[in-house]
């Protein structure tokens, strides 16, 4: 559920502080942050924030399109590495479905069309 409109959106205060004075200095260095939950406002568009995902700072380039999105959105916190019978398959097989021809021989020839 979205957060009322006449609150307006939830920025941590620490985050309009170290903006503000990133965006008066002029330099580009990463702003290390915590707080997922806080919304992207138009003021932040062009810095580039260290967002925290649990283990790391994960480096996000704010533009024009996350205006309104939250952090957390952009700072994935778990990784998928795949599905262990897929990886049984793709061994076995080759390609689901597909006989695995010996190296060398010719595929077999189709049968012909009767008609």
């Amino acid at each position: 559920m979205a957060r009322s409109v006449w609150k307006g959106p939830f920025v941590d205060g620490y985050i309009l502080k170290k903006a503000e004075t990133a965006k008066s200095s002029g330099r580009s260095e990463m702003i290390k942050i915590w707080s997922r939950r806080s919304t992207i406002l138009p003021q932040f568009v062009g810095l580039t924030f260290g967002v925290y995902n649990g283990r790391k700072h994960i480096a996000v380039y704010v533009t024009e399109d996350m205006v309104g999105h939250k952090f957390g959105e952009f700072s994935p916190t778990r990784t998928f590495q795949s599905h262990s019978s897929d990886r049984k398959a793709k061994l076995t097989t080759g390609a689901p479905g597909a006989a695995r021809a010996a190296p060398g021989a010719e595929a077999p020839a189709a049968a012909p069309a009767k008609g």
